[in-house]
């Protein structure tokens, strides 16, 4: 496994990361445990969770799991622990009680609790925020991260699904405030996806933060749905988004010649989704989020590909480039 600085920060993660949103939905208890500790055992140092993982009627089931993995023996020594605060805690999807979601300092206190109790730890690496909160000014939502770090409860803060002007905000702040600000930003980015080269990724790399991609591989869509679909293998692209997105005939013509082109190579389509983000500039790395431990092996070869040019370019030309801001859209 090989290993970089998470942001401008000190601490050392693992390029990939382990994600744990199926935890408790499409993975079980003992198949979460078995992952989590084949993660461990091939230098994956870096879990991501969120506290309203679990599905709708089980918001912290996957937080609980992680949290009796490391009262089982797991090596909390050993991970970088990431979880998330904003969401709506309510069960079975109904209107939130007040406070009880979003970044004032009263749900943030509520919210580090109530995580720090279902992952059986005394404290939380990096703790991210879920979302904007466009009506908690940075003013407070920083002086409630100073608390929690001064109790030594929460070590970094990062962000998720942030628009770049919001991370600047957010750090020009800290910056004029003698605040470390924002190490991280985990957003959706992939070959399919590339609307974060626009702002996000050029505002995380002026600011020191580590870019951490979430659904590398589409939902599935670039991991070899359609080959898997012909062999009768089983995708994630048999519903849901990606289902969706290969009824589109253009959409289905640009990834059969994506399949085509990683076979030529005689690789796998997901290890080359995983290594081509590995190689964009201010990329930490990206959320895999393997159902079992028979499927992380795939993941973990993805860091040791190192893909040639010819893929490269063949790669850019299927997925073109939206371009950074203003360019992508001006002169």
């Amino acid at each position: 496994m090989e290993y970089t600085q998470l942001g401008r920060s000190g601490v050392r993660v693992s390029r990939l990361v382990l994600g744990t949103m199926n935890f408790g939905v499409g993975t079980s208890r003992d198949e979460a445990f078995g992952l989590m500790s084949a993660a461990v055992d091939a230098g994956i140092n870096f879990f991501d969770t969120a506290n309203v993982y679990g599905g709708t009627d089980h918001k912290g089931v996957t937080e609980e799991i992680v949290g009796e993995w490391f009262a089982r023996g797991g090596q909390r020594d050993k991970v970088v622990l990431a979880t998330k605060v904003y969401g709506n805690m309510t069960l079975g999807g109904g209107p939130s009680w007040p406070n009880h979601d979003r970044l004032s300092a009263v749900s943030i206190r509520r919210a580090v609790e109530g995580s720090l109790a279902r992952l059986r730890t005394d404290h939380i690496d990096l703790y991210q925020f879920h979302h904007i909160d466009r009506t908690t000014p940075f003013e407070e939502v920083w002086q409630a991260v100073d608390v929690l770090i001064t109790q030594g409860k929460v070590l970094y803060a990062g962000s998720s699904n942030f628009p770049g002007y919001k991370i600047a905000q957010a750090n020009e702040l800290a910056a004029r405030t003698g605040r470390f600000g924002l190490v991280s930003e985990q957003c959706l980015y992939n070959l399919a996806e590339r609307r974060a080269e626009m702002e996000v990724l050029p505002a995380a790399r002026e600011y020191g933060v580590g870019v951490i991609p979430w659904s590398p591989l589409r939902g599935g869509l670039l991991s070899g749905a359609l080959r898997k679909a012909r062999e009768g293998a089983g995708s994630r692209s048999s519903s849901g988004r990606s289902a969706e997105a290969l009824a589109d005939p253009e959409v289905r013509t640009r990834i059969e010649a994506y399949e085509d082109l990683v076979a030529a190579f005689g690789w796998d389509p997901a290890e080359v989704a995983l290594a081509w983000l590995l190689t964009r500039p201010g990329v930490t790395a990206p959320i895999v989020g393997p159902r079992t431990a028979e499927h992380l092996p795939s993941a973990v070869r993805a860091v040791e590909l190192a893909l040639p040019e010819e893929l490269l370019a063949g790669l850019e030309e299927l997925f073109p480039a939206v371009g950074p801001s203003p360019e992508a859209f001006a002169w």
